[in-house]
């Protein structure tokens, strides 16, 4: 009988660390309820990581995305109503 090895898991990189941190935001119960949330870039993200997340976040379909002079990113999003 062939022994299986153990799954290895890999620590997730600087993208994968600021989608969920992102994701946390925009999932929390206030941001659901008010269909928005605030996002800030943490200075140790990198500036690519970041402009790539908030690329995806855009291409979605019902939402918005406010750029605010301190940096901040207002997401806004609309759930559509069924038919």
């Amino acid at each position: 009988m062939a022994k299986s090895s153990p799954a290895v898991a890999t620590a997730p990189d600087a993208y994968q660390q600021l989608a969920i941190r992102v994701q946390k935001i925009i999932n929390s119960t206030h941001a659901q309820k008010a269909k928005a949330a605030l996002i800030f870039r943490l200075p140790e993200e990198p500036e690519d990581e970041w402009a790539r997340l908030l690329e995806e976040i855009a291409e979605n379909d019902n939402v918005t995305l406010a750029y605010r002079d301190d940096g901040g990113v207002q997401i806004f999003w609309v759930v559509p109503k069924e038919d």
